[in-house]
């Protein structure tokens, strides 16, 4: 379904950086009005003039369904709608579960998929309004559930079953509902697992373009094309689709990978714990993970 993007207010959260800021720079481009919903204020100020004069932004945890509710309606008082909802909010650790702080394991779970779901819950009356477009942002991982990633795993595979529920809802009001699935994008959030002293190792052995970075451009420009088609799915890079039709035989592969490799990988977890702490060691990754511990420096 072709569906102009022009003049149609789209609210973006995890809008700050990386997947966020670049879609709400491309939307904007091609005559999108931003609403920019997340951390850092700074940075949210940044994105919006990048994304001309009518773009506004709204400090936000995505957990706070008080907060998500006044963003949205804050939305609406400026914009007098929301035609697009862009769940995108969220963080990550790369930690096995018995080297992991249950508080880390659990925050990530909340702001990953209950943070979508309190999202969707608020847009949704003005988007079904609107007859629009839902689009939650899981991952590969929602298909392919690596070690050290259980709870994000969790949580995008909780998005993705989320999503795919709420496309039967509400299809009969003209609602369209997408589920955004990406490889390692070029954002600080991957970075950050990359830097990490085991987990990094352990992304580094991967074979050919299952360990490939990719750019966070080619995101924004398919993410603006999945808002302009009203897609099911939107992937980074294209081979992902392969993946989600074969979830199946990719598992065994990762098992059997996982076999070899996750010795060695738990080990240098234990030390790493040794040295740090096990809440540092299975902290959020990268600039979102560090504005996430400034809000519970207890996990820190």
């Amino acid at each position: 379904m072709a569906w102009s993007i022009s003049g149609r207010t789209v609210l973006v959260t995890g809008a700050a950086r990386g997947i966020g800021a670049e879609s709400a720079r491309r939307l904007a481009q091609a005559g999108a009005r931003l609403s920019l919903v997340g951390f850092e204020p700074e940075e949210l100020a940044k994105v919006a003039a990048e994304c001309g004069p009518e773009a506004i932004w709204f400090e936000c945890d995505v957990t706070d369904t008080d907060a998500l509710e006044g963003a949205v309606a804050g939305t609406v008082e400026r914009f007098g709608a929301i035609d697009v909802c862009i769940a995108n909010a969220g963080i990550a650790t790369g930690a096995p579960l018995r080297h992991s702080d249950l508080g880390n394991y659990e925050r990530t779970i909340e702001v990953n998929l209950l943070g979508v779901i309190r999202t969707v819950h608020a847009c949704l009356p003005h988007v079904v309004e609107r007859q629009g477009y839902v689009l939650a942002i899981a991952s590969v991982a929602a298909a392919v559930h690596a070690p050290g990633m259980g709870a994000y795993s969790a949580s995008k595979a909780g998005v993705e079953a989320f999503a795919d529920s709420l496309r039967t809802e509400v299809k009969h009001l003209g609602v369209d509902v997408g589920v955004g699935y990406f490889s390692w994008i070029d954002t600080e959030m991957v970075r950050g697992a990359d830097r990490h002293p085991a987990f990094g190792e352990l992304r580094a052995k991967l074979p050919g373009p299952f360990g490939r970075t990719y750019p966070v451009s080619a995101v924004g420009e398919a993410m603006a094309r999945g808002v302009a088609k009203r897609r099911r799915w939107v992937t980074v890079p294209g081979w992902v689709r392969l993946i989600l039709l074969n979830r199946g035989w990719f598992w065994v592969l990762t098992e059997a990978r996982a076999r070899r490799e996750v010795p060695e990988f738990d080990a240098k977890f234990e030390r790493d714990v040794a040295e740090r702490g096990t809440a540092a060691s299975s902290a959020p990754v990268g600039a979102g993970g560090a504005a996430e511990r400034e809000r519970a420096p207890d996990r820190s």
